[in-house]
């Protein structure tokens, strides 16, 4: 069965870093995926972060968080990684990773993907 599980999260001061992982199980990351991290605080909407393709590489992200994090995957371990820096308090989230197995462009909406993992705590304090 396809598994994704999120792992790193934690308690961080603002300005600080942190680096989540997202552990694929059941497929291979070295075909034409886009794997996708989300975060949802509580009373938002949950919302698109970035996103790379398993295969090519490319990568997108919200504008809210562009120049601070960056993805990143390792497809011998069939891992996606998002470091975090310069965490700011409004970062503070449950953490999600997400998989889709067809490309589309719309990658911030949380409804074209296929598997999500149960996600990881981000709290920033300040």
């Amino acid at each position: 069965e396809v598994q994704l599980v999120e792992s790193g999260g934690g308690l961080v001061q603002a300005g600080g870093s942190l680096r989540l992982s997202c552990a694929a199980s059941g497929f291979r990351f070295d075909n034409d995926y886009a794997i996708g991290w989300f975060r949802q605080a509580p009373g938002k909407e949950r919302e698109g972060v970035s996103c790379i393709g398993s295969s090519d590489g490319i990568t997108s992200y919200a504008p809210s968080v562009k120049g601070r994090f960056t993805i990143s995957r390792d497809n011998a371990k069939n891992t996606v990684y998002l470091q975090m820096n310069s965490l700011k308090p409004e970062d503070t989230a449950v953490y999600y990773c997400a998989a889709r197995s067809t490309y589309v462009n719309s990658w911030w909406r949380p409804i074209i993907y296929d598997y999500w993992g149960q996600g990881t705590q981000v709290t920033v304090s300040s």
